[in-house]
């Protein structure tokens, strides 16, 4: 008797973790056109440039498929882990933890993989992260596409140029990331530029401070940070990937 199957449907999948920076959008496509059976997600915080939702669109055109979208069924948003006294701490940001982190394990519980994909860029501290990430998660079988072939955070930059996607609003404004507007890692210079330019996120997270107690910064609350503090020319931020505790670990360069 023959029986016919699609091989397909028993085919492990390749996770790839698309965050909504230019790393982790080239790295996506290198896996796309590397490996066989790719899901994309995105993990979801809701706090992010209304702009995203077109650069989404036009990464999924490039892309040749959709990105699906993940929700923390009990954290809806960065606003209400804020709103529920968690603001930022020496061990990381919660909203990280349970909005990506929790989010990307609870995937890997239920999804049969053989790897993931994740936005490491070609630079000596992350690549560091990368190696400290694969000794924490080695059930996470990383894949570091970027660091492979070598590509830094400005040629992934020019190549999603080439491929005529203008780059994410954040990106135009000066940001180093396309992270959450409002990041509560943020320093003195970055919250500066958000009073400036997205005065309701920075009047609402200062609001959320006084509510927990406890602020952003260490040592001083937003709305008695002087506007004038810290440099807004070039500001510098942890990447808020999925991979964002890697952040916290205090990796030596």
């Amino acid at each position: 008797m023959e029986v016919s199957f699609n091989l397909k449907e028993y085919m492990k999948t390749t996770i790839a973790w698309f965050s909504g920076e230019v790393t982790s959008t080239v790295a996506t496509k290198l896996a796309i056109e590397k490996y066989k059976n790719v899901s994309i997600y995105f993990c979801e915080t809701n706090q992010h440039h209304p702009d995203n939702e077109r650069f989404f669109k036009e990464c999924e055109q490039w892309f040749g498929q959709k990105i699906n979208i993940l929700n923390s069924k009990k954290w809806k948003s960065v606003d209400y882990v804020l709103s529920k006294g968690y603001v930022n701490s020496p061990f990381g940001a919660h909203c990280t933890k349970v909005l990506k982190k929790d989010v990307r394990i609870k995937l890997e519980e239920i999804t049969d993989f053989d790897g993931q994909v994740f936005g490491f860029e070609f630079e000596k501290r992350q690549i560091k992260r990368a190696e400290r990430f694969i000794e924490q998660f080695p059930k996470s079988l990383a894949i570091f596409p970027l660091i492979e072939e070598k590509l830094t955070k400005k040629k992934c930059m020019e190549m999603l140029l080439k491929a005529k996607i203008e780059l994410p609003a954040m990106y135009r404004l000066g940001y180093s990331n396309n992270n959450c507007v409002g990041c509560v890692k943020g320093g003195k210079g970055y919250w500066n530029k958000v009073r400036v330019e997205f005065p309701e996120i920075f009047e609402s997270t200062a609001k959320r401070e006084r509510e927990a107690g406890h602020s952003c910064i260490n040592g001083i609350f937003l709305d008695e940070l002087d506007p004038k503090a810290g440099r807004m020319d070039k500001i510098e931020l942890p990447e808020c990937g999925i991979y964002c505790e890697v952040e916290m670990m205090g990796v030596e360069e």
